[in-house]
């Protein structure tokens, strides 16, 4: 993209459709936890009837004119994802903990 003539916008996803429920089903078994749905409660007064029941991103633009694919599936995406802000949360929980410790220091 950044080596084109021209900038332009482009659509980078895999191309495929998922809802919510797949997203939540995919952190979940990321961290090991195959019945997400005893952690997880869904409100029907925030159901959107009017909601858009479809969205995916179209990639034909990317894939024409930037010879682009996709290389990383919905659940590997899913799984970084999770693995980064667990990653981030340890590493804000470690300097919390330090932090307290050096209170501590004569």
């Amino acid at each position: 993209m950044l080596q084109q003539e021209k900038s332009d916008d482009y659509v980078i996803g895999t191309g495929i459709n998922h809802s919510v429920q797949d997203f939540v089903q995919a952190a979940f078994s990321a961290v090991g936890i195959k019945n997400w749905e005893k952690y997880v409660k869904t409100d029907p007064k925030f159901l959107r009837p009017a909601e858009v029941t479809e969205l995916k991103a179209d990639i034909t633009k990317a894939k024409k004119q930037l010879c682009w694919k996709p290389e990383t599936d919905f659940e590997d995406l899913v799984k970084m994802m999770v693995e980064h802000d667990t990653k981030q949360l340890l590493t804000e929980r470690i300097k919390k903990d330090l932090d307290k410790l050096q209170e501590y220091r004569i």
